[in-house]
């Protein structure tokens, strides 16, 4: 199962973000846990959140970024979900061994995020890694679209079609090695 922590914080506004959800509809292994339509008030139900995380093969971490980093309710998740005992520390086993994407929207374009030949998105994700690495999971290469004020209906159905493409080639693989298989969709 794919679980997916969604953090925009006007999801319905989101042309790039809508576009990559979209393009998953139907796909029985995906779960979408839309933060700020959930609490939209930040009080995170940190007891759901654990729960919807135990099924997870793979979890997905997808945002705008805002200000070089993300959504303040999903760096609220952060710290409220992943406690000591349970995420990481002495005793946590609880998302050891699973996967974990960034998937992340950006306003600039690609060039925007690189200086001297350098990948600045490589460095901007570095606490990312270090928290899911540190809760012992693995850390994919991030799925990232940039320049999304500029893109066309196309080019968002393109970058959907390639987010799904590759969510199913991951899913198929958890398939393969035992995966959970479950059903429902986007909440």
């Amino acid at each position: 199962m794919i679980v997916i922590i969604y953090a925009h914080p006007y999801p319905r506004h989101s042309r790039a973000n809508n576009a990559l959800l979209d393009a998953l509809e139907g796909m029985d292994s995906v779960r979408v846990r839309s933060l700020y339509d959930l609490y939209p008030d930040f009080s995170i139900d940190v007891a759901a959140e654990q729960d919807a995380l135990a099924p997870a093969r793979l979890v997905v971490w997808q945002h705008p970024m805002h200000w070089y980093g993300s959504p303040a309710l999903f760096r609220l998740w952060m710290d409220k979900v992943l406690q000591y005992g349970w995420a990481y520390g002495k005793g946590a086993a609880s998302l050891g061994g699973k996967d974990v994407l960034w998937t992340v929207t950006t306003g600039g374009d690609a060039g925007s995020f690189s200086r001297c030949g350098e990948t600045d998105l490589a460095l901007l994700a570095q606490p990312l890694r270090n928290a899911g690495e540190q809760c012992g999971m693995r850390w994919l290469p991030p799925f990232s679209l940039h320049g999304v004020t500029t893109l066309t209906q196309e080019q968002l159905a393109g970058a959907g079609a390639r987010y799904r493409e590759m969510l199913e080639a991951l899913a198929g693989g958890y398939d393969q090695a035992g995966g959970v298989q479950d059903s429902g969709g986007r909440p």
